[in-house]
């Protein structure tokens, strides 16, 4: 007689339930164990450390898991809430049926704590867990101008970003005397709080909620505060801690902890031999964990034992001793780093902090009385997270004095971390680990997620994996590949040809033709800057749309408030007077801030979404026309008179520049494109610190390429020397052309012409030589490009479909006007943006 295959339950399917699933199967197949998943929620798992981002457009899939995927791995779905355990017979009772098990974990995660004040119940109080939780947020800020997050923690900042997001004039009300008090120090949160309010978003600690205050048809209208204070708000979300699920457990009788949670031990069992416990539901020492890198540890260690108890496993048992609490995250956009001792409560334990309060950053880093990093806090950057984390875990005694590692730069560009360097912090693995999953095979990042669970938490260590893989693989004398992403085992150059022979003219064409999956945030833009350089299409045609990032989507850069700039072209820095009276009418009707940029352009700030229709169509109206300070495209051709006017100069660089502009306007290519043109060597234009310039000499016109300002400047190399202005343009159609076709994703010329092997003299030997017959091809395209261009705003604004787009609310054309705003130097700026703060600029010139 053969042997019943064991049968395992798991009650929960969120993001540790589904890991457990997975180490569950990758040790024994379908036909060793029979596998069944309680989904209470109506989606299977999807990834809750991101979950602010399902208010970002276009919405990013969040899902962990499919029905299809389970299906393949043997796992059994069942949808419902798990209504009763019984210890004694092994059974679940859950959708009117029973469920017998060999063995039983519980995966059910925590609810939100909702402080038990008066009106807590209101309509337009929520909280904020799940999906469907984000989904009725999103419907009721419809209607709403302003909201109020109880919580100032963890995901109390990341319910505030989603406010924010939605556009409503969102405030942040903590209890504790600072922002974060489980992670931050006093001054940690202080320095937190001042960027956040610099953002417009209003800071309110040490304030006691005493009611939620509603109107007479029981609608939330605001919170009132111990002391008589008051804070006006239409929505409500609560976010004030957890509390883990146990009630299940509790009933079946299972002990739990006097202040709740499942109690397991280092085996994650339970009090019941049978039954185990993971993540948020589970206590362990003490302790209940609520980050998701103990849950998915635990889920390894559960995995393990439970697989040894059914005679499926032959090796040494598993433990859990505790987890780390050290994270690094982004919220609302700032940097925030918490590792080892961050407070100092070691004894003995000194600390050496800076407060910047110009960079808006803030460091510290705990030592021991021998010279060891017990830990530290990183506000504003956590560029050195990695490196301090690792020395906190290795306790490597430090060779350089504690402040070096908080003060940039390290004197003498001293190194702080041991030999085998911590890449993934959420799942503890080192150098050295990688490498060794590279030399068995591992070939991609994708791979190396699979082999070491490096990337598979809050991925944040992606792109150091992705380094070092390819540092790797150069060592071992093999061929580097350059995928774009896990979704497209291409290399951009490899996907564009593809694209360009093959005709594909969607993204749908493209996936079926040559994906996997659904695509992510690396592949859809890229693949859509890729269709609008071949096709010249608009790219917020419903098509094209769901590719784009938030700039490109709304044809406008977003700023830091919610609100968009507007930057129309100005071909060469040449504008009539008529052409100034136009903008500044736009300006004053609108309220914009008025900005001369250093690309010799306006830029009009602050502008609404609902309202960016009707400045272009002012504009438009004007003669006018996008001038894509929002795409990865030609920015701006940037000129001085020339010998026009100028008693120095050679030649007419202000007319070469506006018939430059004219020309490559609208190219979509694989970064921003800038350039300048100087009439005499005096070169007031800075044309060689562009990605190509052109300078003028007496004999014509020379060409630099593969120059750019910024972080790391470069000076443009010289490509061709006295060209009169139709080679010089017949030289750069190609040089375009060429960079489109064959740079990587996000790669400035400059850095593509460092990489091109050859470098200048085969990009010469290319497009001047035509050593591969590339050259009519080139010129093709560009022509191509020329004769199908037209102007995306004004095509925007002609179509209905697309101007509904802009609409803050559906269901009015009622403008949203929560945004605050105060006088400085008489314009407008974002309210509580403190004068020493840089405004950064997503985009623009």
């Amino acid at each position: 007689m053969s042997t019943p295959t064991p049968h395992l339950v798991i009650v929960g399917n969120g993001m540790v339930g589904h890991r457990l699933t997975d180490q569950l199967r990758q040790h024994a197949g379908p036909d060793a164990l029979r596998l069944t998943v309680i989904s209470e929620e109506r989606r299977l798992a999807y990834d809750r450390v991101h979950l602010s981002s399902h208010f970002d457009d276009p919405r990013p899939d969040l899902s962990l898991a499919t029905d299809g995927g389970y299906r393949e791995a043997g796992v059994t779905v069942v949808q419902g809430r798990a209504d009763a355990v019984n210890l004694t017979e092994k059974t679940v009772q859950v959708a009117g049926q029973t469920l017998a098990y060999d063995a039983l974990v519980f995966a059910t995660g925590s609810f939100p704590f909702v402080p038990p004040v008066p009106g807590k119940d209101a309509r337009g109080c929520f909280v904020y867990r799940t999906l469907d939780d984000l989904d009725a947020i999103r419907e009721a800020a419809r209607g709403a101008r302003s909201g109020a997050v109880i919580g100032g923690g963890l995901l109390g900042l990341e319910a505030a970003g989603a406010l924010r997001k939605l556009g409503l004039d969102t405030h942040v009300v903590e209890f504790a005397p600072h922002l974060m008090p489980a992670q931050l120090d006093a001054e940690g949160g202080s320095a937190l709080r001042r960027t956040i309010e610099g953002m417009g978003i209003g800071v309110h600690v040490g304030r006691s909620t005493q009611q939620v205050s509603v109107d007479r048809d029981g609608r939330v209208t605001g919170l009132d505060f111990e002391g008589g204070t008051r804070l006006d708000a239409d929505l409500v979300v609560f976010s004030a801690g957890i509390r883990p699920r146990d009630d299940l457990a509790r009933a079946a009788g299972l002990s739990v902890g006097e202040r709740g949670g499942i109690l397991i031990d280092d085996a994650c069992r339970t009090s019941d031999p049978h039954v185990y416990a993971v993540g948020e539901c589970a206590l362990h020492d003490g302790r209940v964990y609520g980050l998701v890198a103990p849950g998915y540890q635990m889920a390894k260690v559960a995995a393990v034992n439970a697989l040894r108890d059914l005679g499926l496993l032959n090796t040494p048992p598993a433990h859990f001793r505790g987890a780390d609490l050290s994270t690094k995250l982004k919220l609302l956009g700032v940097e925030v780093g918490s590792f080892g001792d961050a407070k100092g409560v070691t004894p003995g334990a000194r600390s050496v902090s800076l407060s910047d309060n110009v960079r808006g950053t803030y460091s510290k880093v705990v030592v021991s009385e021998d010279g060891r990093v017990l830990g530290g806090l990183l506000v504003g950057d956590t560029a050195r997270y990695a490196d301090l984390l690792d020395l906190t875990m290795t306790g490597t005694p430090l060779s350089v004095p504690p402040e070096t590692l908080i003060v940039p730069p390290l004197p003498g560009g001293a190194v702080m971390t041991s030999a085998d360097a911590l890449l993934c912090s959420c799942e503890n693995v080192r150098e050295s680990a990688l490498c060794a999953a590279i030399a068995e095979g591992a070939r991609d990042v994708a791979s190396l997620k699979k082999c070491t669970g490096a990337g598979t938490g809050c991925g944040g260590c992606v792109p150091s994996l992705h380094g070092l893989l390819q540092t790797e693989l150069r060592r071992l004398g093999e061929t580097v590949t350059n995928h774009l992403c896990e979704h497209y085992p291409y290399s951009r150059q490899e996907l564009f040809d593809l694209i360009r022979v093959r005709g594909h003219a969607t993204w749908d064409e493209v996936l079926a033709a040559h994906g996997s999956g659904l695509g992510c945030e690396i592949c859809k833009p890229a693949v859509g800057s890729i269709l609008a350089s071949l096709h010249n299409e608009l790219v917020v045609a419903p098509q094209h749309a769901p590719l784009q990032d938030t700039n490109d989507a709304f044809l406008a850069n977003i700023q830091k408030n919610g609100t968009y700039s507007v930057m129309p072209r100005v071909p060469g820095g040449e504008i009539t007077a008529e052409g100034l009276i136009a903008i500044g009418a736009v300006a004053k009707r609108y309220g914009l801030y008025c900005k001369i940029t250093g690309g010799q352009r306006i830029d009009l700030l602050g502008a609404h979404r609902d309202d960016l229709p009707a400045i272009w169509e002012d504009l438009i109206a004007a003669g006018f026309e996008s001038g894509h300070a929002y795409g990865k495209s030609l920015r701006t051709v940037k000129s001085c008179v020339g010998s026009t006017w100028c008693r120095y100069g050679v030649q007419d660089s202000t007319s070469l520049a506006v018939r430059l502009e004219l020309r490559y306007r609208g190219l979509r290519s694989p970064h921003k494109l800038k350039s300048g043109v100087s009439g005499c060597t005096r070169e007031c234009a800075e044309a060689r610190s562009k990605d190509f310039g052109i300078i003028a000499t007496e004999r014509g016109w020379n060409v630099y390429v593969g120059g750019n300002g910024g972080v790391t400047p470069k000076h443009a190399l010289l490509l061709a020397s006295d060209l009169s202005e139709d080679e010089v343009i017949t030289l750069l159609d190609r040089y375009l052309m060429f960079y489109v076709r064959t740079a990587d994703r996000l790669q400035r010329t400059s850095t593509w012409l460092e990489n091109l092997e050859g470098g200048l003299e085969y990009l010469r030997s290319v497009i001047i030589d035509d050593r591969l017959g590339l050259c009519a091809e080139l010129d093709a395209e560009m022509a191509r490009h020329i004769g199908t261009y037209r102007d995306e705003w004004a095509a925007a604004v002609s179509d209905p479909a697309i101007r509904a787009r802009f609409r803050t609310f559906v269901n009015t054309d009622a403008r949203d006007d929560g945004v605050q705003w105060v006088d400085e130097r008489g314009q407008i700026r974002p309210a509580d943006h403190p004068h020493f703060y840089p405004l950064p600029m997503l985009g623009g010139d």
